[in-house]
């Protein structure tokens, strides 16, 4: 599975070398992967919405990764968006997560919003969740008629919900000013997946296949007080198998299910990043604050040598690092590639991609 970077609209995409991978510079886009880049506005006949597009070459055929948003945790920044993918299968898109920024990436990519159908969610926290009702709100203002529907653990079904009620009042502004008719209380759904630590079938359409396994995001300690969980989710398509690991600690799980896949998408935490939390963590539990931010920072997320234990076990041909938490010494912004790298190496031989915000795959 190779990179591709984008060129001005109209050129084709040309290879990227290893090189190119490494930079930190890197910039690629997702151009020519969707069925078409979103038009400039034109004006539809069809119940007052915006028309999807002007005729357009067809799709781009094949399995295409395209990481939307590279950021790890809540935080907002200029840098990086919060994190989403898609999976591009033969020009269908299939969107997994949507955290903060995701519906301007999808743009930026040319993947585009209003192709988007079918939604996966690792969990439910609002990085990986921020830009749902602004998805939705411009699917169904910009025209999308056809159903939008959202696949996640519990808690799925009732996000959808309130996505829904926090766009009503546009929807009864629209619908009685400009003679909408698309229901929207049925174009987009959500649907609950049970958590188990063997695979359960989640999705399968035409192109793609989808599993889902719980992971180790959430502990048991959490876990007894709450029926939120966190999946992994593993994507087959005819010629690729893409597996997210979702946030999550080190997991058997996520090894079992991503075992001979092509791509393991996992988040990364600097290890020194980590050390520090462990530290805070012990000061706010000696103030008599055990559950904290430090300490569910440094016990679910997975340092390089993690991902790479995770990666060596499966067997996966390619880590793609996603999710990046920075370390101390990296000044904030600033993502220090080379160290993720060499912590997954300690234990993985295949090739290791640092991803990066538009990086297609």
């Amino acid at each position: 599975m190779s990179g591709y970077k984008g060129d001005p609209p109209g050129d084709e995409l040309r290879p990227v070398t290893r090189r190119d991978i490494l930079s930190k510079a890197l910039g690629l886009t997702a151009a020519m992967l969707a069925p078409a880049a979103l038009p400039r506005a034109a004006r539809a006949q069809d119940g007052g919405g915006i028309a999807t597009q002007p005729p357009q070459p067809g799709p781009k055929p094949g399995t295409w990764l395209v990481l939307l948003g590279t950021r790890a945790g809540p935080g907002i920044d200029l840098m990086r968006g919060q994190t989403g993918s898609a999976v591009v299968i033969d020009g269908r898109p299939y969107l997994v997560d949507c955290g903060y920024g995701t519906l301007r990436q999808l743009v930026a990519s040319k993947v585009g919003y209003l192709q988007v159908s079918t939604i996966f969610f690792t969990h439910l926290h609002d990085d990986h969740t921020g830009d749902v009702p602004a998805l939705f709100t411009f699917q169904w203002t910009n025209g999308k008629k056809t159903a939008t529907d959202a696949y996640g653990p519990y808690g799925t079904s009732r996000l959808v919900a309130a996505s829904v009620a926090v766009i009503r009042s546009n929807v009864e502004i629209r619908t009685a000013d400009e003679g909408r008719t698309v229901n929207v209380e049925t174009q987009f759904q959500g649907h609950d997946v049970t958590a188990s630590d063997t695979p359960v079938p989640v999705f399968k359409d035409d192109r793609v296949s989808v599993t889902a396994v719980e992971n180790t995001h959430y502990p048991p300690r959490s876990k007894a007080n709450m029926l939120h969980r966190s999946l992994a989710l593993r994507m087959e398509a005819k010629d690729r198998s893409i597996v997210f690991a979702g946030d999550t600690a080190y997991s058997a799980n996520v090894a079992r299910l991503a075992r001979g896949a092509d791509v393991l998408v996992c988040e990364v935490a600097d290890a020194d990043a980590l050390a520090q939390m462990r530290e805070r963590s012990k000061a706010e539990t000696a103030a008599g604050h055990p559950n904290n931010i430090f300490r569910h920072v440094a016990d679910t997320h997975s340092s390089p040598m993690d991902v790479g234990r995770m990666a060596a076990e499966a067997g996966v041909k390619m880590v793609v690092l996603n999710h990046q938490l920075a370390g101390p010494s990296a000044g904030g912004l600033a993502y220090p590639v080379t160290t993720f790298i060499q912590g997954v190496r300690q234990v993985y031989s295949g090739e290791v991609v640092v991803g990066q915000d538009l990086m297609v795959l």
